[in-house]
């Protein structure tokens, strides 16, 4: 137990590195992501056939698992360009509120009634949301766009959910990477003509956090979050991922001082959205039989 605790606890601190690495790559958004999305497939692709495990589907499971990888992929872009537009604590801010998009999305997709204790708790985090938004008007832009990189989290949340049941863990990430890695690269050329990139390949010290993103961030995690819901109650893992966007703005903190470009008003409204993802913790885990929530980041 103490062992899966603290391989989880590492596993929500890497997520929360994903936001200051990724200020630190400069590369704009969308080749960041490439670039990502790149270098773990390879991986993926490496460890699956060097340890056997390597499984066939169909091109009909393919196209259903690599589909909601595009989402990902897109998920992923809109994060980081939250980044490059405002800063890693916005970012992960807003990230926050993809808990209660959930419960929006979820009812739509599996067809049940919508939580009302849910939409209470969502609009705490709505009210959040809005005094970050009043106290940064100067990130604005990084504010909207990190709101829709929560709703394609929580969308993926949602169809990994539906689908995930009767395949093994790691062939359903490895297809829905490679997906998500084939998509996107028949979207760069038209996202690089609208948002034209000054170097679309990474320097030196960008492998070295490309790197750290593929293997460290993602593919280790991977490994360290299924070991560690082994061994975890619902409710232990569930409260432990709302700490992500705790350990990312502590880190933002240290390592860019974010804290001295953001007003009073993002703590309180951070503290609202806190609170929010904390009660919505304790309402899903008496309510619900699912192990845990689906997540990826």
């Amino acid at each position: 137990m103490k062992s899966a605790l603290i391989k989880l606890h590492i596993t929500v601190f890497l997520w929360g590195f994903t936001g200051v690495l990724g200020r630190a790559i400069h590369l704009n958004e969308g080749w960041l992501v490439w670039w990502r999305m790149l270098i773990t497939s390879v991986s993926m692709w490496a460890l699956v056939l060097l340890f056997g495990k390597f499984e066939k589907i169909s091109l009909k499971q393919f196209l259903q698992i690599g589909g909601i990888g595009v989402i990902l992929a897109l998920h992923w872009l809109c994060f980081y360009g939250s980044i490059k537009y405002s800063n890693v604590s916005i970012a992960l801010t807003c990230l926050s509120s993809s808990a209660f998009l959930s419960a929006i999305i979820e009812p739509v997709v599996f067809r049940k009634r919508i939580n009302f204790k849910e939409l209470l708790f969502g609009m705490l985090a709505i009210v959040g949301i809005l005094i970050v938004y009043y106290g940064n008007i100067h990130f604005s832009g990084g504010i909207v766009i990190g709101l829709i990189a929560a709703f394609l989290a929580a969308t993926v949340s949602v169809l990994n959910k539906k689908i995930v049941a009767g395949y093994r863990s790691h062939t359903f990430a490895l297809y829905q990477l490679t997906g998500g890695l084939a998509g996107l690269s028949l979207l760069m050329p038209l996202y690089n003509h609208l948002f034209p990139a000054v170097n679309i390949y990474p320097g030196k010290t960008d492998w070295l956090w490309l790197v750290m993103l593929a293997w460290f961030c993602t593919i280790l995690t991977y490994i360290l979050y299924t070991q560690s819901l082994k061994f975890l109650s619902a409710f232990t893992s569930n409260i432990t991922l709302t700490l992500e966007p705790v350990y990312g703005i502590i880190l933002a903190f240290v390592v860019y001082k974010e804290n001295k470009d953001l007003s009073e008003y993002f703590y309180i409204g951070f503290i609202c959205i806190l609170l929010a993802v904390v009660l919505q913790t304790f309402a899903f885990t008496r309510s619900s039989k699912d192990k845990t929530i689906q997540y990826y980041e």
